[in-house]
């Protein structure tokens, strides 16, 4: 096998060819550390034979020089592992470099719009032709008489030079607009998938969160001016709410603020530094992007940002089921105060001025926010009694909790179903023990009024007296739901 593998290293580049180890590009967790020894001469079979005969004093140069041929042999095949290590990098790299190249170059999309540009050559092609054509086709058409032709000269020459103009015109003043609204068969683009990639992976959960910024921060000011953090804001924010509401100025008061952000936003794009939150912002440390990364840190980088996004679309899965199962009917208790809701509103609606119904519903939305709110954040168990919304978000089920709540159902219903059988089938006078006895006895008549069954059917001789079974779900968490034990009989 060694000298196989010596004619294999042999038969390509020599050592000097090869990449030094030192040289190689740095992507792998196990480095080939081990300096290389110097060649050794091989023996050759004359002088191995010449040291089996020998023996006497020559016996330990003989040892020594097989232990010296084993760890070069040794030394070698730890080359051609290194050799072939540097290989597969470099594979590694050329691939990673065609991909980039591909992704750069964008061929099937110069491709696409070849093919639209030779379309839309061919049809200018073909309108021309057809110009051409009408245009010849009109100096040979029929000439009329010639007595017809002296009493209407003039006016037909007018018509014939007037139409051509017309069209003319016509076309360059609305030929472009008439070309848009020509039918063509819908593209279909082909969106490429990029493959999966750590770097590329962690920028986009980076350009999440830096594109969220805005919403949590603006979601943070609002439940700072809910909880009164700074008193003085919320004061003044729940005063001009309350009289805004009052005139009837609301909904201009949140377009105004609406123009006064983005006036803001344009004296932040244009240099100026205003910074102005309730919630004080923490600065997180950000860390500059690792180039250089082995394995195991893109392996552990590729696990946390996944991580990450589980839990973001899990809580967002959650929040969108919730709504569903909400106007679904799921639970027809919660949905019918809903309905309930919605009927008061159409009615008030109908019967009520709008003035009125936008007084009382604003507010009730001051009240709520502003004071309702801090009450019950202030004291939980006040909340979980009389905050109607948090009782029905809390309650409302997701998919997975029904999946949960059916199968429990059932698994339920199959036990009290078969503990009523039991107790119906055993005689008032026993007691659990004679019970136990009777539903795991071997007679005949037992096992027919356990199980209902006719006389015909009986279990098989192997399983007379039944097998002990055990059912194991793993989709309980409880101890006692989740392994049952019972007795199973095989009927023919």
């Amino acid at each position: 096998m060694l000298r196989r593998l010596d004619k294999i290293r042999f038969r390509g580049h020599r050592r000097d060819d090869f990449l030094d180890l030192a040289e190689s590009p740095n992507a792998s967790d196990t480095e080939c550390g081990d300096e290389v020894p110097l060649k050794m001469p091989r023996a050759s079979a004359r002088d191995s034979e010449e040291l089996r005969d020998t023996a006497g004093p020559g016996t330990l140069i003989m040892a020594s020089g097989v232990q010296d041929f084993n760890r070069t042999e040794f030394d070698r095949l730890n080359e051609i592992k290194g050799h072939l290590e540097i290989a597969l990098l470099e594979k590694h790299f050329l691939q990673e470099e065609l991909r980039k190249l591909r992704e750069e170059t964008n061929s099937e999309m110069l491709r696409q719009e070849l093919d639209r540009e030779r379309q839309r050559r061919m049809e200018l092609e073909q309108k021309v032709q057809e110009v051409l054509k009408a245009r010849t086709e009109e100096p040979t058409a029929q000439q009329p008489p010639k007595g017809q032709a002296q009493v209407n000269n003039g006016a037909d020459r007018r018509s014939q030079g007037l139409c051509p103009r017309v069209q003319k015109w016509f076309y360059e003043k609305f030929g472009e607009y008439v070309e848009d609204f020509r039918f063509q068969p819908e593209e279909s683009a082909v969106e490429t998938e990029e493959p999966l990639s750590a770097r590329r992976l962690t920028e986009n959960m980076r350009r999440l969160k830096r594109g969220a910024k805005p919403v949590t921060s603006f979601v943070k000011n609002l439940s700072a001016l809910s909880d009164w953090y700074s008193v003085y804001t919320s004061a003044i924010a729940f005063t001009v709410y309350m009289n805004a509401v009052w005139h009837g100025w609301a909904i201009p008061m949140f377009l105004f603020l609406a123009i006064l952000r983005l006036s803001l936003n344009y004296l932040i794009a244009r240099g100026w530094r205003i910074q102005w939150s309730i919630v004080p912002e923490v600065s997180e440390p950000v860390e500059p992007p690792k180039e250089d990364l082995t394995v195991s840190e893109k392996f552990q980088l590729v696990l946390d940002v996944a991580q990450k996004a589980q839990n973001l679309f899990g809580k967002m899965a959650d929040i969108l089921e919730k709504i569903k199962n909400l106007f679904m009917w799921v639970q027809p208790e919660i949905t019918q105060k809903l309905y309930v809701a919605l009927w008061a509103a159409f009615l008030a609606s109908c019967f009520f001025p709008y003035r009125l119904v936008g007084l009382a519903v604003g507010l009730y939305a001051g009240i709520k926010f502003f004071l309702i709110d801090f009450v019950f954040k202030r004291c939980p168990r006040l909340r979980a009694k009389y905050d109607t919304p948090y009782i029905i978000w809390r309650s409302l089920p997701t998919d997975p909790q029904l999946k949960e709540r059916s199968s429990t159902a059932v698994s339920r219903r199959l036990q009290t179903a078969s503990s009523r059988g039991c107790v119906s089938s055993a005689p008032a006078g026993l007691n659990r023990d004679e019970d136990a006895g009777r539903l795991h006895g071997t007679k005949k008549g037992s096992f027919h009024e356990i199980f209902n069954l006719t006389e015909s059917e009986r279990p098989l001789a192997v399983c007379e007296h039944g097998w002990r079974c055990c059912l194991i779900n793993r989709d309980r968490k409880m101890p006692t739901d989740y392994i049952r034990n019972g007795v199973l009989y095989v009927t023919e």
